[in-house]
């Protein structure tokens, strides 16, 4: 996809959860890696798709005309940044002093120069731009991109490269190289963990990740937020995509003790947004 146009699988008016303020989040199509938990999994393919709420369908069986019913939505629109900015500053009013433009995805950086393109082009309307990203990529493909954001969320889902490599099929190298690279810029960054049972919900994976994160100097928090099934519940994929593995619920109350277990390697750390105080304070 070219610079001048973008796949975007949706916009989302009226964000609290994509940065700081209320945001409009922009979701790119397309993802460099394929996590088990993904809870946008209509997002990973680089190419539209119909998504099937089959609880909508009313069995007409008029599909190929349009769906009257609302159960087959097309996800991975073909947009300007310009036409993507339109849809932003309909939000403007309500930005604030903390509010603005999130792209994220799938993975921004896999449509990294239309990325940079919507954000060169709100940050010219002065509109305040976040990136969401999993930093895998060359550096000199994330560059533009991240040249444009005023503030940057990433995760680091597992310290080991090899259970990296088995839950989101790719190792972790190529991340930690780019994280530490961020120093380059003084852009404020929140790092992220999901923590998802059976695959990184231990003190001693979490520990690790904390301490890595304290070791960046533009972070501003390391954050923990408990896994949830949202990708399993957004209906199937037409042509067939990519399904979410099925894992146990956790509880905020099972992360908060993790949270304050490892708050010692890290002490800007929060769960789902609350502060959280090292174990030994906090009783």
């Amino acid at each position: 996809m070219s610079r001048k146009t973008g796949l975007v699988a949706d916009i989302q008016r009226c964000s609290y959860h994509d940065g700081g303020g209320i945001r409009t989040s922009v979701f790119l199509k397309g993802c460099n890696l394929s996590c088990a938990w993904c809870h946008n999994p209509e997002t990973i393919a680089p190419y539209s798709q119909y998504l099937i709420d089959e609880s909508k369908c009313i069995g007409c069986g008029k599909c190929q005309e349009g769906c009257f019913s609302g159960a087959r939505t097309l996800c991975g629109k073909e947009m300007t940044p310009q036409e993507v900015v339109e849809t932003v500053l309909l939000d403007a009013p309500y930005y604030g002093a903390e509010g603005g433009v999130t792209v994220t995805g799938g993975e921004p950086s896999v449509q990294a120069e239309f990325a940079a393109a919507v954000l060169e082009a709100c940050r010219e309307k002065g509109i305040h731009t976040a990136v969401e990203t999993n930093l895998f990529a060359p550096w000199a493909v994330l560059t533009p991109m991240l040249e444009q954001a005023e503030f940057l969320m990433a995760d680091l889902k597992l310290f080991c490269s090899e259970a990296h490599q088995r839950w989101t099929g790719a190792g972790n190298e190529q991340i930690k190289e780019n994280l530490l690279r961020l120093k380059e810029w003084n852009t404020p960054l929140v790092l992220r963990t999901p923590v998802v049972p059976g695959v990184n919900d231990s003190q001693e994976e979490l520990g690790q990740i904390a301490a890595f994160a304290a070791q960046l100097p533009n972070l501003r928090y390391y954050e923990l937020l408990p896994y949830h099934s949202l990708g399993l519940s957004k209906g199937r994929l037409e042509p067939a995509g990519f399904v979410p593995t099925t894992f146990e619920k956790i509880s905020l109350k099972r992360v908060m003790e993790l949270g304050q277990a490892v708050a010692p390697y890290c002490p800007s750390l929060r769960v789902a947004g609350r502060v959280v105080t090292r174990k030994e304070e906090s009783q």
